[in-house]
């Protein structure tokens, strides 16, 4: 199966949680649906979504939490 890359819309600050007490939105090994979040863009005290435009396999991150990020940058790896 081929990676496929998840890319970040936007520059900001990229959080693999919703919030600091919660788990990551997908984990090694989670099954992925199109349309899933994978994180979240902070940019100027606004949060965005991340989500996924294909199905497959949580793979991994590409970056750490709350690192900073820039447009088309990969964020995530899924195998689909």
């Amino acid at each position: 199966m081929a990676g496929i890359e998840v890319l970040s819309p936007l520059p900001g600050i990229f959080y693999h949680r919703p919030s600091p007490e919660e788990p990551a939105f997908k984990n090694p090994g989670d099954a992925v649906n199109a349309g899933d979040v994978v994180g979240l863009i902070e940019i100027m005290k606004s949060f965005n979504e991340v989500k996924t435009e294909h199905a497959g396999t949580f793979t991994r991150y590409l970056v750490s939490h709350g690192e900073e990020i820039a447009p088309g940058q990969p964020l995530a790896l899924i195998d689909g």
